[in-house]
């Protein structure tokens, strides 16, 4: 039987991805399961960005490994960012994969796999593309409230620290009418909230149309109640995108604003092309043109040659600004990109965990001051699911936080206002009025 199963790690974009395998293979005829234990090809999605993603797929590989020795019919692949970065490890005998497919290969996939059965070979398709966006392909996706629409794929920004460039390719935009057309297709299955996606949103660009454009565009199709994306990079974030931003009532007020590091030469070092000022001066602007955005970051710790006192400075930037929340990590070495190829790993793993478990501290109390300030007050709050405690709902106001509050009777996809009675630093608790 054709039978399928797709396991996804990292990012949006990779879930994104899974849909668009999903429709490619179904439309060969595979029926897909909610489990690997029966199904005949089974499929993990990869991210390379970080060294722990790594390693949880190598052991999820060992462990499907068992089912293919009670079952050696069944094939197992692995697709995305990590078989682009790593064909000669994945494709070793002793690891167990048979397949493998990059990115921008996903249409050879149903071939792939059955030159694999007719032959016993194993294989990969890693070749990068300059103008495949998927448009011709919808995703299947679960019912649900958000759907993830990428609207361009690649990278043009050489990050020293970053694989994404280099396993999805260049930067491409997808035609705003195909995009515009998946929104409505999505709005008449029920989802009320879209999130844009690319690498940098700000670089979308499809002849004259720019990011700003697209908000607007998909903001007119009507059942889609709420457009948010991820993510912009700070050394371009136009005005008339912070203008959107502010003046359309269906862009979310929420920016998702790497940061990385908060000391000049290592953001230099780290190719990030802005400065510390730069940073937040953009930062401060956005808090002024738009009351009450919630701006969240990235940061990562011991890039190679950081200073305990260049660690400071990022400490300093995250006071000034005042994260609503941020994903924290300690650097890791990446395969083949500029970092690993110009500078050692001179961090000591010391450092690095003294350094991460200082900002992380540092974000908590800054998230609860800034969370405090929302008590009693009453935001709209789409209804995503259920909370952690009996009879509990979960949603997001506008801002993307996380709102919690008992059912009393609502469902899913409701859209309800929420007084706020109670926070943490990650968490908005509430009851619906």
């Amino acid at each position: 039987m054709k039978t399928a199963y797709i396991e996804t790690y990292g990012c949006q974009m990779n879930e994104y991805d899974s849909e668009i395998v999903r429709a490619i293979l179904e439309a060969d005829g595979y029926e897909f399961l909610d489990s690997p234990d029966c199904a005949s090809i089974i499929l993990i999605n990869t991210c390379s960005v970080r060294e722990n993603a790594h390693q949880r797929v190598f052991r999820r590989i060992a462990d499907i490994k068992i089912l293919k020795t009670e079952d050696p019919s069944r094939v197992l692949g692995v697709i995305g960012c990590m078989a682009q970065n790593l064909k000669e490890e994945l494709l070793d005998e002793g690891i167990g994969v048979d397949i493998i497919a990059g990115p921008d290969t996903y249409k050879k996939l149903p071939e792939q796999i059955r030159k694999f059965r007719t032959t016993g070979k194993k294989s990969y398709e890693l070749s990068l593309s300059r103008t495949e966006t998927y448009s011709d392909v919808f995703p299947v996706r679960d019912n649900g409230v958000n759907a993830w629409i990428a609207v361009m794929r690649g990278c043009n920004n050489i990050c020293s620290f970053c694989i994404v460039p280099y396993t999805r390719g260049r930067e491409r935009s997808r035609d705003p009418e195909g995009i515009v057309d998946e929104a409505r297709s999505l709005a008449d299955f029920g989802f009320q909230q879209v999130t844009l996606l690319g690498q940098n949103v700000n670089s979308y660009r499809y002849e004259s149309f720019d990011f700003a454009d697209l908000i607007n565009a998909v903001s007119e199709v009507d059942g889609i109640k709420r457009i948010r994306f991820t993510s912009p990079h700070p050394k371009d974030f136009p005005e008339k995108l912070i203008e959107v931003i502010r003046d359309n009532p269906k862009a979310c007020k929420h920016v998702h604003l790497p940061l990385q590091a908060g000391n000049d030469r290592v953001l230099e070092m780290m190719n990030r092309t802005y400065t510390r000022k730069r940073f937040i001066d953009l930062a401060q602007n956005l808090r002024s043109e738009i009351p009450g955005i919630a701006l969240t970051t990235d940061i990562i710790v011991g890039f190679p040659t950081e200073t305990e006192d260049e660690f400071l400075e990022t400490l300093e930037v995250m006071k000034e600004v005042e994260f609503d929340s941020a994903f924290m990590f300690k650097y890791s070495v990446r395969k083949n990109t500029a970092a690993q190829r110009k500078y050692p790993d001179d961090v000591s793993e010391e450092d690095k965990t003294s350094r991460i478990t200082r900002i992380v501290d540092q974000q908590r109390k800054i998230a609860y001051q800034r969370n405090q300030k929302h008590l009693g007050e009453i935001f709209e709050v789409l209804i995503e699911g259920y909370g952690k405690k009996p009879k509990q709902l979960l949603g997001r106001n506008d801002a993307n936080k996380i709102v919690v509050f008992p059912d009393n009777g609502l469902s899913i996809g409701d859209m309800v206002n929420v007084r706020i009675d109670e926070v943490t630093p990650n968490t908005l608790i509430g009851t619906a009025i």
